[in-house]
């Protein structure tokens, strides 16, 4: 019997074939957590008594939640992971490094790894063809501690998307139509696996938008083959000698396969308060918006910001919309600058937001008022997200959100692009 990516990944790292349904114990490679999940992970280290850690140099600490800090009890938060990180090795990942699913990509994991971090948007090293997922402060201590972690095999929905994009369409509107066709827990539990002519015509930063936003229909793991692409994303990065190829076997056993016709596709958005309300653009132009934020992990890279200058050059944000950029990283910050794009976000009236996650998690850094409507670019729009549990989120890709921070509405980007 054939596996999927997922059963293939697992087996691996337990020394036996597996197959969906099956409770296994697999070895970890790298274990993650981030500033406001990871105090409580130490705190449940230290109680189980280990000395050390099973590998210091692949368990890394993010401070991006909340950074810089806007209060000293989160100050105080990301003191405890410095002195960990001193005590016991562990890399640590500061303020203005960037959002760690970013840094997670960038450096530290490879294809056909384990990953397990305390946050849910883990999923996106997925796109590198690693079995990547998120997981409670405990279970990462224990995998901290002991180099290995139990989880359950999880089926596998074969999403297989042919056909090209039109204009003013991105792959960000594809798993946004995704969600809204399969449900915020319609795939729970379940391995996405992404495949198709569609799929193999895309950079590695469209698919990383569509790993991490897996878990937004309740999946356990984004999973993609690996391909010239995914080396030369390596190779960028300095790890081509870690490339290997990930695929399925050609007869591997599917819960559910799901086609998507790409041509079809048109610009999507996110409705409040749930990723699975979805409605096409065209239903949403009354929709007036005082805040846009283009960042995050999801659409924060080098790619999403030049789409969003390319947009935005030569015009200026609706007065009465204000408009936020955060790229994901430090790496792509200093690219954006090298480009110039940073000078046309300023041009344009954009206030530049720290590398973090900053207005996404609503802990600081864009907290909206009552009854204020934000289009983000980010990956989830439940009440409060964004710091107000009176506020109001809408989800889009980058080029609707740069033209509606244009508009001072929910706007098509068709028009112009």
């Amino acid at each position: 019997m054939g596996q999927t990516i997922a059963e293939k990944i697992i087996s691996e790292h337990t020394g036996r074939d597996v197959k969906a349904g099956e409770l296994v114990i697999a070895k970890v490679d790298v274990a993650a957590v981030q500033d406001g999940t990871g105090p409580l992970t130490v705190q449940e280290f230290k109680k189980l008594g280990k000395e050390k850690l099973a590998n210091p140099k692949r368990t890394i600490l993010f401070i991006d939640h909340a950074a810089p800090s806007p209060r000293k009890e989160l100050s105080n938060s990301h003191m405890v992971l410095r002195e960990f990180s001193k005590e016991y090795g562990a890399v640590i990942s500061d303020v203005g490094e960037g959002v760690c699913h970013q840094r997670l990509i960038e450096t530290y994991v490879n294809p056909g790894e384990i990953l397990v971090g305390a946050d849910s948007h883990t999923c996106t090293s997925g796109a590198l063809g690693a079995f990547a997922t998120g997981m409670g402060s405990t279970d990462i201590a224990v995998a901290m501690g002991l180099g290995k972690t139990w989880l359950k095999v999880p089926p596998t929905f074969k999403i297989e998307v042919e056909g090209d994009f039109q204009k003013g369409v991105s792959p960000k509107d594809l798993i946004l139509h995704l969600i809204g066709l399969i449900g915020a827990d319609g795939a729970t539990y379940r391995a996405l696996e992404f495949t198709g002519s569609t799929i193999k015509n895309m950079e590695m930063a469209d698919r990383f938008t569509l790993a991490n936003m897996a878990v937004e229909a309740g999946a356990k793991a984004g999973l993609f083959v690996t391909d010239e692409k995914t080396k030369a994303y390596l190779k960028e990065r300095g790890r081509e000698d870690k490339f290997r190829k990930i695929e399925p076997d050609s007869d591997a056993i599917y819960e559910r396969v799901i086609k998507i016709n790409a041509n079809e596709l048109i610009p999507t958005v996110s409705c409040p308060h749930t990723v699975d309300n979805t409605k096409t653009v065209d239903k949403l132009k009354d929709i007036k918006v005082d805040q846009v934020f283009i960042g995050t992990c999801t659409n924060g890279r080098i790619e999403d910001l030049r789409i969003a200058a390319k947009i935005l050059a030569g015009k200026h944000v609706h007065p009465n919309t204000r408009l936020l950029v955060s790229p994901a990283s430090r790496d792509v910050l200093k690219q954006a600058l090298t480009e110039g794009l940073i000078g046309i976000f300023v041009e344009s009236g954009a206030a530049l937001v720290t590398s973090g996650c900053g207005p996404c998690v609503g802990v600081h850094g864009g907290i909206l008022g009552d009854g204020e409507v934000c289009l983000a670019t980010q990956n989830r729009n439940f009440q409060g997200r964004m710091g107000n549990t009176k506020g109001f989120i809408y989800l889009s890709s980058p080029e609707v959100a740069a033209y509606s921070a244009i508009k001072g509405h929910i706007a098509d980007p068709r028009e112009v692009l």
